[in-house]
């Protein structure tokens, strides 16, 4: 018994060091996620539909290299695309504190600061899969579900971390300070990855194109998109739905999601493993579509905060299940492109959702904004269901 507790501790300081790379990445992305929209705006003078464009650059340059991430984690293992990222995150440093050096040249800020959201869209799309990968292979494939949630809680967690603790240092060392930062870890990512044991595939001649890999995760791609529209909603329109309701704390509900995220990726991580990724994602998409509803039908503050908390508990396992489903569906060698591309669609539901959202919000009022978000959240569950029947 003590053997297994001690292999079972192994395992779990083993995953936590490799997902430790996405907790860094995510890190430095969140320092600057509250700052630059503020600094072009007010410090630059630029509108905000401008800001909203260059925050938005990450995440076509973060898409382009999903499918280049996972070649090189197919062909070349996982650690050559980490270090390409820790280098990446570091020259967003660099290039932050050459856009704040200039600030006083308006549009040649904006260009670095242009500069910064590709690089760090390069960064993320080399550093999204990369970490699961290493560690599947390091640990074993039986462990994924695991892998996959704590790599979830590393993203998310690091993200608000991030977040909140870069407009401290904006506010008492300016960009500076967020870019000195961003550089120094970096470094440290790139020399702990150093460190490691490569892990490369030896299945190679098994190998797919990633374009047919990308047909397989497809399906499973889309209930996971269907299933984003939740968080999207919360994360981006919850402050102003309490405002239009004239009630208070609206950012409690995102702290609210965001702990019963947590805890729902650390607490229910196994029960993937024991009944199936299709119907744990069923049961989740169920959970998230009853929380959205909550907050639609929410007459007061307090109801909205546990709406808000059922769609967080709910949400929390959909990435992983589906997950679990879709690397299976696909050969060893393709493990890196079949995450590379299920992880695409997560990007497609944050960048499509937020502007359709904010469009249903402008046509038909912000009360419809979060019983469209259920509607479409039960249409994933519907879409995953005929995926059990048809996986059955």
């Amino acid at each position: 018994m003590q053997g297994l507790v001690k292999k079972s501790e192994n395992v779990n300081l083993s995953l936590i060091s490799y997902v430790s790379f996405t907790f860094i990445g995510y890190f430095i992305i969140g320092l600057s996620l509250s700052v630059l929209p503020i600094f072009i705006n007010k410090s630059l003078g630029f509108s905000l539909v401008i800001a909203g464009f260059v925050i938005s650059l990450q995440y076509v340059s973060t898409f382009f290299l999903r499918a280049y991430s996972g070649k090189i984690i197919d062909g070349k293992g996982p650690k050559p695309a980490v270090l390409f990222s820790m280098i990446s995150f570091s020259l967003t440093g660099i290039f932050l504190m050459i856009a704040y050096y200039f600030k006083f040249s308006p549009w040649l800020s904006l260009t670095f600061l242009v500069i910064t959201r590709l690089l760090t869209g390069c960064a993320e799309g080399m550093i999204g899969a990369s970490p699961i990968n290493w560690a599947i292979m390091a640990v074993g494939e039986k462990h994924t579900a695991k892998i996959i949630s704590y790599n979830g809680v590393a993203c998310y967690g690091a993200l608000a971390i991030g977040a909140s603790l870069g407009v401290t240092i904006e506010h008492e060392f300016s960009l500076y300070g967020i870019g000195i930062l961003s550089i120094i870890l970096g470094i440290l990512g790139f020399l702990f990855a150093k460190t490691k044991d490569n892990k490369t595939n030896t299945d190679i001649k098994e190998s797919q194109p990633f374009w047919k890999v990308l047909g397989k995760v497809a399906p499973f791609g889309v209930c996971l998109a269907l299933g984003g529209l939740g968080f999207a909603s919360i994360s981006t329109f919850i402050t102003l739905y309490y405002n239009y309701f004239h009630w208070n704390n609206g950012a409690l509900c995102l702290s609210v999601f965001g702990g019963l995220f947590v805890a729902g990726r650390l607490v229910f991580n196994n029960v993937i493993n024991n009944y199936g990724g299709i119907k744990v994602a069923i049961v989740c998409l169920l959970v998230e579509t009853i929380g959205l509803l909550i907050i639609s039908f929410a007459t007061n503050s307090q109801m909205a905060l546990v709406g808000a908390g059922v769609t967080g508990l709910g949400f929390s396992l959909i990435f992983p299940a589906l997950g679990v489903v879709a690397i299976k569906s696909v050969p060893s060698s393709n493990q890196g492109s079949a995450l590379a591309g299920y992880g695409l669609f997560i990007d497609l539901s944050l960048g499509v959702a937020r502007p359709l959202i904010g469009g249903i919000a402008d046509l038909y009022g912000m009360s419809y904004i979060f019983p469209f978000s259920a509607a479409m959240v039960f249409v994933g569950l519907g879409l995953a269901y005929l995926l059990k029947l048809k996986h059955k």
